[in-house]
């Protein structure tokens, strides 16, 4: 099974966080992959630069390869597969991890139980 972590699962992961579950760190684990998109470096890009998050985005860039997550691009079919999502949610970038776990396919482990409603290739870690 391939993984693709959502933005709070990659800092939570990074940071060692307690706020990362046990099943969360077992999917992790067993994943035969584990995939970070650019969607969530760009979220934390943003979120750092209004000051809502202290992460240097090179480091944790650095760090995400080090400890062996593989970075998921975003592409043309991406955002294709975006445009014909239904508005379950209006979060763009949680919208953008939806979809690049359905175009993958790749099983998106996420803490937000609203993603489900999109596919159950969605697990609420």
């Amino acid at each position: 099974m391939k993984v693709l972590l959502d933005t709070h699962l990659v800092l939570w992961a990074m940071q060692d966080s307690k706020q990362l579950s046990a099943a969360a760190r077992k999917q992790i684990r067993a994943a035969e992959a584990s995939y970070v998109s650019a969607a969530s470096l760009w979220e934390i890009a943003i979120k750092a630069s209004l000051g809502k998050l202290s992460v240097d985005s090179g480091l944790l860039e650095e760090q995400l390869d080090v400890a062996g997550f593989q970075p998921l691009p975003i592409t043309w079919q991406h955002t294709v597969e975006v445009r014909k999502l239904p508005m379950h949610h209006r979060d763009p970038f949680d919208r953008m991890l939806v979809a690049q776990a359905i175009s993958e396919p790749l099983r998106l482990l996420t803490h937000d139980p609203e993603l489900r409603a999109y596919s159950d290739l969605v697990t609420v870690v």
